[in-house]
């Protein structure tokens, strides 16, 4: 029997992307689990960044577990529509990641703890998919909002590459760019498996440890 071979999806250009709209999806005010405010103004001094690691209800859990995290969002990033449904994230033609934007006080934790979390959360070699998951939703990408952040997270990559090459892994596919807008998703995916506590969680890592510490110093 023929095998059709793999055909990974690919991203739309702008034009090819749908027109989106200029309202914003309603979500609460406050975070399920730590209680703290979804939206912005966020604390002074309290920095963010946003990953995208496949299906974002498993990936938003990995974060708000991780203490010195003000609150966590899941969203849309990366591409072009405004204020993207998931329907129109899911049909391929926003050109968006699913993403957790991740707001961290900088004096309990550190940015490279966060790239550790990102990194051993899934497998970054697999392009437009993460494991059974499949489409440019489910890309791999780290949006950094300061030149710091991005020097770091490109850093990370190399030497995670490098224990990954160890290991028998291929090629990282993760984007690492300065962050655009982020859309929040709509109220029901927020905190998801927190709400439903036995949902669809599709994440696994490729257990390989990646370096922390790479700058030897706080990234802010």
């Amino acid at each position: 029997m023929l095998r059709t071979p793999f055909s990974e999806p690919a991203l739309p250009t702008r034009e090819q992307c749908l027109p989106g709209r200029a309202a914003s999806a309603p979500i609460g005010h406050a975070h399920a689990v730590l209680g703290t405010s979804l939206r912005p103004p966020y604390p002074s001094g309290a920095a963010s960044a946003q990953f995208g690691l496949g299906c974002f209800w498993g990936a938003e859990r990995k974060f708000w577990k991780t203490r010195g995290v003000y609150t966590t969002a899941v969203g849309y990033a990366g591409g072009f529509t405004p204020n993207a449904t998931y329907e129109e994230v899911c049909s391929g033609r926003t050109a968006h990641t699913e993403v957790v934007l991740v707001v961290f006080d900088l004096t309990i934790v550190t940015f490279e703890t966060l790239l550790r979390t990102f990194w051993e959360s899934h497998d970054p070699t697999q392009g437009m998919r993460q494991g059974n998951d499949v489409g440019t939703q489910y890309r791999s990408a780290i949006y950094c909002t300061n030149p710091t952040q991005l020097a770091a997270a490109r850093a990370s990559a190399v030497g995670y590459q490098s224990a990954l090459a160890s290991a028998g892994h291929g090629a990282i596919t993760t984007e690492i760019a300065e962050a655009g807008e982020f859309y929040f998703a709509e109220e029901y995916h927020q905190q998801y498996l927190a709400k439903n506590p036995d949902g669809y969680c599709g994440l696994g890592g490729t257990g390989v440890t990646c370096p922390v510490g790479l700058e030897g110093a706080m990234v802010r």
